[in-house]
């Protein structure tokens, strides 16, 4: 007598640590569920033939089924056996997604509450649940999947080795290069690109860039951009001023530096901070040296969060899609894990806001 074998097995389950390993295996049927691997009104292998494809005890595989047929993902039937339920699969089961950020972010600053608002929307829509996690830390892996929020490359490479094989990754708010790996980002060269042409258009050709010098990939594009759009304006380098800074606010030494050049005979006409509290240090920077924004001065920031309006005078700022990035991660992770859908790179485009911190040069400066 010979045993009917199913043509389309499982893998292996191995533990997840912290977790009963039933509760891996329910997890993973009900993924083999959401991909078609059993479809709706479909017939399951027996306790025992899933016990012996995902390589655990018959308790362990009942266990799991019994989960399942309690939440109504499945129903067994007198003397035929256990079907998937007919309509929308795993309905019980949220989807886990994985958000891992740096150590150091806040999650009220306006960059991440913005994203983090975008993500809610996305999880609402598409029955999904975040779960918080840091770069550096064991991540678990009963996530189904993980949103890296602006990673430096190695942090990219580090995550890549030890989970992306086995789970589905976006970058969000940054660039990857790591094959595998997609990226939804803003288009941080057209950023700096409408920044320059707008100052360009009000007639100033010396202008300063103030920006963090990380190996971030909005960092190096947003100076690429920079760069690219004043050979193009043909906008000599001598007229061209770069302001480093080594994070997100200026150090007092490098605010020295923005105020010796605000002070000097040859000071640039207008500036553009590539973050918006770079552009809060540019204000300090103008009310120190005596610089009238936007008389002597114009400042161009990054970011649009209401307290721009609020400013003196309000900032003309390059307002990136926060929201809509979030929202489109988890989307796009979504219709991977659901329809089969290819993850992709895609890059959103930021908008000029133009406000009064924008001016014409000063007649009187040489």
């Amino acid at each position: 007598m010979t045993t009917k074998t199913d043509p389309n097995p499982l893998e292996p389950v191995a533990p997840t640590s912290g977790q009963p390993l039933y509760k891996t295996v329910q997890d993973y049927l009900v993924t083999a569920i959401k991909r078609g691997h059993y479809q709706p009104g479909q017939q399951i292998p027996s306790t025992k033939e899933l016990s012996r494809q995902m390589s655990v005890s018959l308790v362990t595989a009942h266990r799991a089924l019994q989960e399942l047929v309690s939440s109504g993902i499945l129903e067994r039937s007198q003397g035929r056996g256990t079907f998937v339920v007919e309509g929308k699969p795993a309905s019980a089961k949220k989807m886990r997604l994985g958000l891992v950020l740096h150590p150091e972010a806040s999650m009220a600053d306006f960059y991440h509450s913005q994203l983090l608002e975008g993500m809610r929307q996305g999880c609402r829509e598409e029955d999904a649940e975040l779960m918080i996690l840091q770069f550096g830390e064991h991540v678990r892996d009963n996530c189904d999947g993980f949103l890296l929020v602006n990673p430096r490359p190695d942090e990219i490479d580090r995550f890549a080795q030890k989970h992306a094989a086995r789970k589905p990754t976006l970058v969000v708010g940054a660039r990857s290069n790591h094959e595998g790996i997609y990226y939804i980002d803003v288009d941080n060269v057209n950023l700096a690109q409408q920044a320059v042409e707008h100052l360009h258009r009000l007639g100033h050709t010396r202008i300063a860039y103030l920006g963090s010098i990380d190996d971030l990939s909005n960092s190096r594009d947003r100076r690429a951009g920079f760069a690219a759009t004043c050979d193009r304006l043909k906008i000599p380098d001598a007229q061209r001023t770069h302001v480093d800074a080594s994070g997100w606010r200026l150090t007092e030494s490098e605010t020295m530096a923005l105020n010796r050049l605000l002070a000097s005979k040859k000071r640039p006409t207008a500036l553009l901070a590539g973050g918006y509290y770079l552009s809060l240090d540019a204000y300090a920077a103008a009310a120190v040296t005596g610089l009238r924004i936007p008389d002597d001065l114009t400042i161009v920031g990054v970011d649009d969060p209401p307290s721009a309006v609020h400013l003196s005078p309000p900032m003309t700022t390059i307002s990136q899609p926060l929201t809509q990035l979030g929202l489109s991660a988890v989307t796009a992770i979504s219709e991977y894990l659901n329809h089969d859908q290819p993850l992709h790179n895609q890059t959103l485009r930021p908008n000029l806001i133009i406000r009064e911190s924008s001016g014409a040069p000063c007649d009187n400066v040489s």
